[in-house]
């Protein structure tokens, strides 16, 4: 590879933002592309009544409901550096499309509210981080606002987690007696309320010159304190340690007042780590390998709802992308023209014409890709290791409100559903739609998205939970299928049951122990 393309492949950084929705994670998201040039105001999750929205959340519903439901893709020149930003949901509800973004980024910025601590999806989440040894960055928001003592939320990073920390800077108070960082790194005082004078340089000992401000204060004595406590009993910091995910460095600051988030950003590009390579059928792929791979981890349909257009996300795994050429789909073997390709800010799209690895580009598709392809120009034709599926829990038996409506009807549910988000099953006689999702705010997007983009009303009626199974045959007596054990087709026409409870699965293996059931989440 031309060391000019070497030195643009080690100039990316690549990383998802994770949290318990409300922690912060679109807000510091908006903060990041500000201090990076990309975007000239700040909006926040919470700015529905001023009509001004984050940049990440550019779907409807996420605008009206102050919430994330798509994966965002963000990308902006800092210092240096290409920095690509993967903004997930934080609802558990789309926790699918949130793991397999975190399968085309090369670290992680975790969020924890200093209020709440450690919340229930950060734990899920952080497992997934940790399940692929990928670097792991903490940032402790709303500092500005009365929180846990920082000691406290340290050692709950390490009993709830089990990941040792090393903090890169430390509070000087909080709530309304919050004064700003003790900044551990670049051996300096950041001033909360400070504009001018923000940075007050520290002396060899670590301390406040006599007569500069706080010097006197009784909260810098206590910080001053707490930092040698830190520096006797804490972690050493390793910069291997970080890079294999076994030590988060800690940063705290208020993401909604900009404080503490331009030193993070600073700190962490000098310690994220550039594209890594990935695992593949034929092993791993150097990110510095000629021949230019990637594979598709989303696709969303409707970011241009003037063109009813979809797009298939691509992380970019090796060589160098260029507008026009031909790669090769391993799923099919077929060639593909990549000639329409563009780069992203949230729903704002440029074209672009070269890429490289770390990059996330995205291909306008018309229906050849699916979730998880890989493409290559490689004679090899390898796969990159499968994403994850989730198996669905809630059904709803789908329907147009308006039989007029059915073409339309018919391609807003296979457009939607080929983003992943949903699940599209056919019952195998009376061939009627059914949906299946993780969790109920997946129909609610569903249904709003079907009215707002495809201008149809659908009606849903609730079946219950179920107990999913695919079947591995491709052949099977459909006269199976009944009340208990609902036999249906998934949209590869693969043969699924639907277990009233684990009783009827139970039960059914028992009668026909010669059908081979499997959940594809047991394949991980």
């Amino acid at each position: 590879m031309k060391s000019s393309v070497k030195d643009e492949v080690q100039s990316r950084r690549t990383f998802a933002i994770i949290s318990h929705p409300d922690a912060g994670k679109t807000t510091l998201t908006e903060k990041l592309l500000l201090f990076g040039g990309a975007i000239r105001d700040a909006g926040t999750v919470k700015a529905r009544k001023t009509g001004k929205y984050a940049t990440s959340d550019w779907m409807e519903i996420e605008k009206q409901r102050g919430i994330s439901v798509t994966s965002s893709v963000m990308q902006f020149d800092y210092d240096g550096f290409r920095v690509n930003i993967l903004d997930t949901p934080g609802h558990q509800d789309f926790s699918e499309d949130t793991y397999r973004t975190l399968t085309a980024v090369d670290s992680a910025v975790m969020i924890v509210d200093s209020a709440k601590g450690i919340e229930e999806q950060t734990i899920k989440l952080f497992k997934v981080c940790r399940m692929r040894g990928i670097p792991i960055f903490t940032f402790i928001n709303k500092m500005d606002r009365q929180g846990k003592p920082p000691l406290d939320l340290l050692a709950e990073l390490e009993e709830v987690l089990g990941i040792e920390s090393y903090p890169m800077n430390w509070p000087i108070g909080m709530g309304k007696d919050f004064m700003g960082i003790y900044d551990r790194y670049f051996n300096r005082i950041e001033l909360f309320k400070e504009e001018s004078d923000r940075f007050l340089p520290l002396n060899e000992d670590g301390e406040l010159e006599d007569g500069q401000a706080l010097s006197d204060s009784q909260l810098y004595e206590q910080t001053l304190e707490e930092i040698m406590l830190l520096s006797e009993a804490g972690n050493e910091f390793s910069e291997e340690r970080i890079a294999n995910g076994t030590l988060t460095p800690v940063f705290f600051g208020s993401a909604l007042t900009a404080f503490g988030v331009q030193t993070f950003l600073d700190t962490y590009l000098k310690f994220a780590p550039e594209p890594q390579p990935r695992t593949s059928t034929t092993g791993d792929i150097d990110p510095l390998s000629e021949d230019f791979s990637g594979f598709i981890f989303k696709i969303q349909a409707n970011m241009n709802p003037k063109h009813r257009d979809r797009i298939a996300f691509l992380r970019i795994c090796s060589g160098q992308f260029e507008r026009g050429m031909t790669v090769f789909q391993s799923r099919t073997g077929k060639p593909i023209n990549l000639s329409q390709s563009t780069q992203f800010l949230a729903d704002d799209r440029n074209t672009v014409n070269q890429a490289v690895s770390g990059d996330i580009i995205g291909l306008y598709d018309t229906g050849n890709y699916q979730i998880g392809d890989t493409i290559t120009t490689s004679k090899d034709m390898f796969q990159f290791e499968r994403l994850p599926q989730f198996t669905p829990e809630m059904f709803m038996r789908v329907t147009a409100k308006n039989v007029m409506k059915q073409k339309h009807f018919h391609k807003g549910i296979q457009q939607l559903v080929q983003e992943g988000a949903i699940q599209l099953f056919k019952s195998v006689r009376m061939e009627e739609y059914l949906l299946g999702a993780v969790g109920q705010l997946q129909f609610e997007v569903f249904e709003h998205r079907m009215k707002n983009e495809y201008n149809v009303d659908v009606l849903m009626e609730r079946i219950g939970t179920k107990v999913v199974r695919w079947v591995e045959d491709d052949k099977l007596d459909e006269n199976l299928s009944n009340s208990r054990s609902l036999l249906v087709k998934d949209r590869f026409d693969k043969y699924v049951f639907l277990f009233e409870n684990e009783f009827a699965l139970r039960w059914f293996n028992d009668k026909n122990p010669d059908i081979k059931l499997y959940n594809p989440m047991d394949m991980k």
